[in-house]
């Protein structure tokens, strides 16, 4: 390679790497966060592009420096085209790569049990262990097309595109969704965790200054996906209790009919607040079975683990008494107002 390919190439490599600080754009959130849990995932972040750059970089200067060295027209490098060994070199090769793969297995061992979602924080920060007997403040997420529905149970209200949580205590997200699969991300909180029908993911998190954050899906779910964001308040208590008792004063109540209008997909959808919760919207929304028109999910399991239909429902029809030691045989359809089947309970031994 002639010395102006070379610095050619070492011109193009320099101007990629003074264009890297400006994908990042203005916000820096993702490895500046507000949230212990966050703030963990950008040490993480950055420990292993360290580790990874200490082979990166050498590589990447010894590349240019070798194509310089013994370029065809230096012919004062040492010419040895019988060369094929060095143990040196191997050792060095092998050794440094296998040293950095064992460091970043460690970390990622580490990292992923004490960094699980569904753990229960131990801190609030790195100089702040959870106080005992504080209780999590939990909210039941739902994400829907294409906007997000938050629930508080404990406080008894409800919000669309709109999340807010008292700042130093933990918080506890139990997450579903009405259809497709979406993920809920809070940059400025934690690490992004997906949301599924038909089943409850769960996430624990705690945000450690007051503001305004950016909420979004990071996960692509259709047309309304681009604009299925919200914003997450960070409060003081007395904000938190200000911004709940606003809730209750202003909200209209989410019922089983209003929750299945609000359900149909519906794009940039404004921020809303309900005062009362119906009693059992979300064991529904969860089990699928808000409408009323068809059996929730873990009755149906619950029939399965008893014995299910199937071939066995056959012998539902011989409608023998069940002794309370066989397993109960659904005999028909399963329908809501029938839970059972349209038989009555039959016997089916249990060898």
């Amino acid at each position: 390679m002639s010395t102006p390919a070379i610095r050619h190439v070492a011109h193009r490599l320099a101007g990629a790497f003074l264009l890297v600080p400006l994908l990042a754009g203005c916000d820096t959130v993702v490895m500046k966060p507000h949230g212990d849990i966050a703030r963990q995932q950008a040490q993480l972040i950055a420990t292993s592009t360290f580790l990874m750059l200490l082979i990166i970089v050498p590589v990447i200067a010894l590349t240019l420096w070798f194509a310089f060295r013994y370029r065809a027209s230096n012919t004062a490098a040492t010419y040895t085209p019988d060369w094929d060994h060095s143990t040196r070199l191997e050792l060095v090769i092998w050794g440094a790569p296998l040293a950095i793969i064992i460091a970043l297995g460690a970390i990622t061992w580490v990292s992923t049990h004490k960094l699980d979602p569904y753990r229960p924080l131990e801190r609030l920060d790195a100089q702040r262990e959870v106080p005992a007997g504080v209780q999590p403040l939990v909210v039941q997420v739902v994400s829907l097309d294409w906007k997000w529905l938050f629930l508080y149970p404990e406080q008894g209200i409800a919000t669309v595109n709109e999340l807010a949580a008292p700042v130093d205590r933990p918080i506890r997200f139990d997450m579903t969704s009405s259809n497709v699969m979406n993920t809920l991300y809070v940059p400025a909180l934690a690490g992004m965790v997906y949301t599924m029908p038909g089943m409850q993911t769960q996430l624990h998190a705690v945000i450690n200054r007051e503001g305004v954050y950016d909420g979004f899906s990071a996960n692509y779910s259709g047309a309304g996906f681009s604009n299925m964001r919200f914003k997450f308040h960070g409060l003081s208590e007395q904000g938190f209790a200000d911004w709940v008792s606003a809730a209750r004063a202003g909200g209209q109540a989410l019922t089983r009919e209003a929750y299945l209008k609000l359900e149909q997909p519906s794009e940039r959808e404004p921020v809303r607040r309900y005062a009362l919760v119906q009693d059992g919207l979300w064991p529904a929304i969860l089990n699928r079975c808000v409408d009323g028109s068809r059996m929730c999910m873990h009755d149906m399991m619950a029939i399965d683990r008893a014995g299910g239909g199937g071939k066995g429902a056959v012998r539902g029809l011989a409608q023998a008494p069940w002794d309370g030691r066989s397993k109960p045989v659904v005999a028909a359809l399963c329908t809501p107002n029938n839970p059972l089947g349209a038989a009555a309970p039959a016997a089916a031994a249990v060898n």
